[in-house]
Order: C-alpha cells, then sequence, then structure tokens
C-alpha cells in the first residue's frame, strides 16, 4: 500500500483534537491555551474537549487531564459568538449498572483489538478497569464516536516517553475502532512535524538540535518525499587542521528516501541524530537506524538510506576519501528509485 504524504485524509476537527491531546499529554500549558482556542475556531464544541480531556486521564494521569480541563474553563470564560457547546451531555446508563459496563468494555476492547478477545490474567485488578471502567464507563460518552477517541488516544501517547507498546498497539486499535490505516500514517507524520511526538525516545526530527535546513531541490530528483538539507561545520579529522570533512545535515521527512546510489572514490559516514530511519545496502536486509547510530559506508557499495513510514529522521553526513580526489569532490553515481513496494514491508 502506496501512502501518499501530501493528501490531507483527517479532517481540522480531528487533527485539532490531536493537538490539544498532545499538549495534554506533554503538560505544555503555554502552547494548550491557544490550541484550544484554534480548536474552538475550527468547530470543535467545548463539550467534545471536556470529553477528550477527560478520557485521557486514564492515559495521561488525572493531573494532566484536569490542568488541561482548567485551560478549557479559563478560555471558556472569555466564550466568543462562533464556538460551540455541542450536544448536550448525557450521563451514560452504564454507570448505574456494573455489569452492564463491563459487557460493554469487554465488547469495545474486543473491537479495539482485531475482534479477539483480551484478558490480563496476570493482574484481574488492571483487567476489570480497562474493561469495566475505561472501555466501559469512559468509552460510552456520548460526545466522541470510537474512531475519534483512539486519534486522541494515539495523538497523547505520541507524545509521551516509554509507552511504545502501548501506541503501537492503539495505533493498531485506532484502525479497528474504525479509521483508516493512512488516516494514522498521516496523523503519526503531522504530529512529529509539529514537534507534538516524543516517541523515538524523544527524538523529534523538527524540534531538536540540529535545523531542518532548507529544500533540498538540487538532489530533489534522487529522491522520494521531501528532503532538507543544512551545511553544518565540517569534521576535523586532524590536529593539524588539514584535514577537514565537508558535512551536511540531511532532514527526511516521513516516508522519505534517497535512490539507490554509490559513492565512488569515497566513504560515507552517516551519523544518527534525530528521528528513526533504514539503511540498505543491495542484497542485504534493511538495518533501522535511530539517534547515536553510525553507519561507515564503503566506497563502490550500492545502497540508500531515508527515513521511517512514520517518523522525521535527521543524520549528519560525510566522505572520506580513499583516493586523490580533493574532499567533497567524489563522483556519486544515482540509480532506480527505492519501489514502494520494497520499502512498504519495511514499515513496522
Amino acid at each position: 500500500m502506496t501512502v501518499n504524504m501530501s493528501a490531507q485524509t483527517l479532517t481540522k476537527r480531528q487533527l485539532n483534537l490531536a493537538t490539544c491531546a498532545a499538549l495534554e499529554a506533554k503538560g505544555d500549558l503555554v502552547r494548550l491555551e491557544p490550541a484550544v482556542k484554534n480548536a474552538l475556531n475550527d468547530g470543535v464544541t467545548i463539550n467534545e474537549l471536556k470529553e477528550a480531556f477527560s478520557q485521557l486521564y486514564a492515559y495521561t494521569g488525572f493531573p494532566r487531564s484536569l490542568n488541561a480541563l482548567g485551560v478549557l474553563n479559563k478560555v471558556t470564560g472569555e466564550k466568543q459568538p462562533n464556538w460551540q457547546e455541542g450536544k448536550e451531555w448525557e450521563k451514560p446508563a452504564v454507570w448505574t449498572d456494573a455489569n452492564a459496563a463491563l459487557a460493554k468494555g469487554t465488547e469495545v476492547q474486543t473491537q479495539l483489538c482485531g475482534g479477539k478477545p483480551f484478558t490480563y490474567d496476570f493482574c484481574p485488578q488492571n483487567d476489570y478497569y480497562l474493561k469495566a471502567h475505561l472501555f466501559g464507563d469512559i468509552f460510552a460518552g456520548n460526545q466522541l464516536n470510537a474512531a475519534d477517541r483512539e486519534i486522541v488516544t494515539v495523538a497523547a501517547l505520541s507524545a509521551l516517553e516509554g509507552v511504545d507498546p502501548q501506541l503501537a498497539a492503539h495505533k493498531a486499535g485506532a484502525v479497528n475502532m474504525g479509521n483508516t490505516k493512512e488516516q494514522i500514517d498521516e496523523l503519526c507524520m503531522f504530529l512529529s512535524k509539529n514537534g507534538l511526538s516524543q516517541c523515538d525516545n524523544g527524538a523529534d526530527a523538527v524540534a531538536g538540535d540540529w535545523k531542518q535546513g532548507q529544500p533540498n531541490v538540487n538532489y530533489a530528483k534522487f529522491f522520494i518525499g521531501n528532503s532538507y538539507l543544512n551545511q553544518v561545520k565540517p569534521v576535523n579529522l586532524g590536529a593539524d587542521d588539514k584535514t577537514v570533512l565537508p558535512t551536511a545535515n540531511v532532514t527526511f521527512e516521513p516516508g522519505c528516501r534517497n535512490n539507490w546510489h554509490i559513492h565512488h572514490g569515497a566513504r560515507q559516514i552517516l551519523i544518527c541524530v534525530s528521528g528513526k530511519g533504514w539503511y540498505q545496502e543491495w542484497g542485504k536486509e534493511a538495518i533501522e537506524l535511530k539517534p547515536g547510530d553510525i553507519v561507515d559506508i564503503p566506497e563502490g557499495v550500492k545502497h540508500w538510506h531515508g527515513a521511517q513510514k512514520d517518523s522525521w529522521f535527521q543524520h549528519l553526513a560525510t566522505h572520506v576519501a580513499v583516493t586523490n580526489t580533493a574532499p567533497g569532490k567524489e563522483p556519486n553515481e544515482w540509480l532506480e528509485p527505492v519501489s514502494d513496494a520494497d520499502y512498504n514491508k519495511l514499515s513496522k
């Protein structure tokens, strides 16, 4: 399946809900206040935001949920004429029937898991809380549908560190609850591009220490997707200041990769600084790249590198001449693109 990186499959309403959810999870109240105002201006209702922030206590804790509700309360104190209260909140019937809440929650959780019942035998307490309370009591609210709830959940989990297993489960669950895979891919790209994602151990290519640079127009024909180039301070390998290597910081948007290519007369060295990427040599399996990884590519080896599907990626790149060619003047041989079919096999 090919993902169109420029397609806008999520609605403005969904993107506003995701933005507010991610900022709630981060505890970033400074950015949350204008985000709430923007959401209300774009048609998200006050009651929808109340329900989103209330739901998130189960994922981000009561303090951040209450803080976000406090921001919403403050903002609505100066309610604008175009802001909508939304449909009237109704107390869910299952709140007065524990058995009904458990039954409803079990049904919802089974759908979330792709039709397979899930029982957490290791800890019966948490198994009950998940079924009866989270997927029963909370999901029974009448303001958000199941698809919206999972967008809110994925956005919040993306903003938290150390929750990769839960994030992966809810990405899949978001599709089971009515979103398309393309929408969830787009959601992850949107969060990463706007500095709202803390997956990848906190690495975020557009919010990290390395500047994104300018569109890589001179080499665009050798890339699928958009890349950005920023020349940085050359690497000095010698105490005499004579062994200096030109260095470039290359940023890849999610899904972007360069064509297969060969460096003649030089080794290429990649130092991964942010996000998640891939490196592959011809005839070998692709290798996942993460911040701190270093790849020393032998001269004459056919290879490609780029971002993973759901993450921005940055690396520093330099060349070490193995001939008498002046540093930075070694020829590259650009070859065929990495096909969508081959690239999409790598997606996790």
